[in-house]
């Protein structure tokens, strides 16, 4: 092989990996795809995924991408050692992501390479992903929304949110706003004692109702009179009269699908979801549709921006404190084994979500 070819060559397999970082960051999985050899492997063992063949590369990175909220690559340029038609290599990586559930952080990563020519040019037969450092701690900045101009994104990082401080008038008329055009009914009271009458209005009396598990409930006495006043029909006090080891399918059958499900959330977005988490996932069901009718009280401090937020307010902010109630009242931790997300309501005024302009519960 001659000089030129051998420095052709290099230069090839260089783009090649831009090539991979640039689909990477756009998303095009298609593209990336083809940078491989038809029965090329793409492996990560830290994750772990091993992806051979160029669908399995595809549709395995679609897979990875709807779980980011950003990802940003930068690859290094590494080692390229030629051998006629075949070549190995290194490329060093820079990666900094968020995934949707909040996961988050910088890593340092080497691609190990096995090149391939071909009649299409030089292609990926293998990429082995190592990662050398990992740095899991919150990043600080934002990846800009749509819409956002050239000055807001190279502005410098808003502060982290305060998980517990009421969010504004203006951005309660916001998250309203959004969650009305989803399907929600949605109205703004003044404080708990403005929801526990408004809670009356919308339930009838006699109606078959479950709570939630709420702190909201509990300090606003919603919980109080609806479990205990003798105007309802009560799901949760005759589960517990239930006795578990015998009666677990009676008592599934009881809060899948009540009339009315009245809860809170952990977070509601400005962009008009709901975010409940739950360890065991007994109360989501009736959340999700089975319900007739769902009611949601919602403190203001619960107001989050976007969906990303909404998961770091969960994992940072309420599940501590969940995780403080719990050991004290069942004796054993609690963990965020079940997510629900409502983005809409495809029944719409089957939802109605009554947003305090005070802070209650967490």
């Amino acid at each position: 092989m001659n000089d030129f070819q051998a420095i052709a060559d290099r230069v090839e397999i260089e783009a090649l990996r831009g090539e991979f970082t640039d689909a990477a960051m756009m998303r095009d999985r298609p593209r990336m795809a083809a940078l491989f050899t038809p029965d090329g492997a793409l492996r990560m063992p830290n994750i772990p995924v091993e992806l051979v063949g160029r669908e399995e590369i595809r549709a395995g990175g679609e897979r990875l991408q709807s779980q980011w909220d950003f990802f940003v690559q930068t690859t290094h340029p590494g080692t390229i050692v030629l051998d006629g038609d075949t070549a190995t290599g290194r490329a060093y990586i820079q990666e900094l992501a968020r995934t949707l559930d909040g996961r988050q952080g910088l890593n340092y990563a080497v691609y190990h390479d096995r090149y391939q020519r071909t009649v299409e040019g030089w292609r990926f037969a293998e990429r082995v992903y190592e990662v050398r450092y990992l740095d899991t701690s919150p990043l600080a900045g934002t990846a800009p929304r749509a819409g956002t101009g050239p000055a807001e994104a190279t502005a410098a990082p808003a502060p982290a949110p305060s998980f517990a401080d009421p969010a504004s008038a203006e951005r309660l008329e916001r998250a309203a706003a959004a969650l009305r055009a989803g399907g929600f009914a949605a109205e703004i009271l003044d404080d708990a004692a403005a929801a526990r009458a408004r809670v009356k209005d919308l339930v009838p009396e006699g109606a078959s109702v479950l709570t939630g598990a709420s702190e909201t409930l509990r300090l606003s006495g919603i919980d109080d009179d609806i479990n205990t006043g003798g105007r309802y029909d009560a799901i949760r006090p005759r589960v517990r009269a239930i006795d578990r080891a015998t009666g677990a399918d009676e008592i599934r059958k009881l809060v899948a699908g009540p009339e009315f499900v009245v809860n809170s959330v952990a977070a509601v977005t400005e962009t008009g979801s709901l975010v409940l988490a739950s360890g065991s996932g007994s109360q989501l069901p009736a959340n999700a549709g089975g319900a007739a009718h769902a009611v949601w009280i919602v403190g203001a401090q619960k107001v989050v921006p976007d969906l990303s937020t909404a998961l770091r307010r969960v994992e940072e902010h309420a599940l501590p404190l969940e995780n403080t109630r719990a050991q004290q009242v069942y004796g054993r931790p609690s963990a965020v084994n079940r997510l629900l997300i409502l983005n809409a309501e495809p029944r719409p005024g089957r939802g109605t979500v009554l947003l305090l302009r005070e802070a209650i519960g967490y």
